[in-house]
């Protein structure tokens, strides 16, 4: 067998969890950092609560308001088209000069 092959267990290393809480397991790494633990999941403290670390709902967000504010644009060059158009075809054909 070669020699150091496996990693070092540390038996008390300590997982930090974002709300705070910490706690001690054994690991091959010496500190832990999660985002969710048995103490702030939805599943265990049955109260449902929104986690958004990446920003993601927000920039999702963002991003439908530039679509939405870019459908409005166009749809207003849209409706001026359609009332010029509307126009031209409201002029008598014997008008022009």
């Amino acid at each position: 067998m070669k020699k150091d092959l496996h990693p070092t267990y540390f038996k008390e290393a300590k997982v930090t969890c974002a709300c705070g809480n910490t706690f001690t397991v054994g690991s091959t790494m010496e500190e832990i950092r999660v985002e969710l633990c048995s103490k702030c999941h939805p599943f265990y403290t049955g109260k449902q609560k929104f986690v958004d670390t990446a920003r993601r709902v927000e920039k999702f967000r963002e991003k439908a308001a530039k679509k939405e504010d870019a459908a409005k644009k166009s749809k207003g060059k849209k409706v001026k088209r359609a009332i010029r158009n509307a126009k031209k075809k409201a002029e008598p054909k014997g008008s022009e000069a």
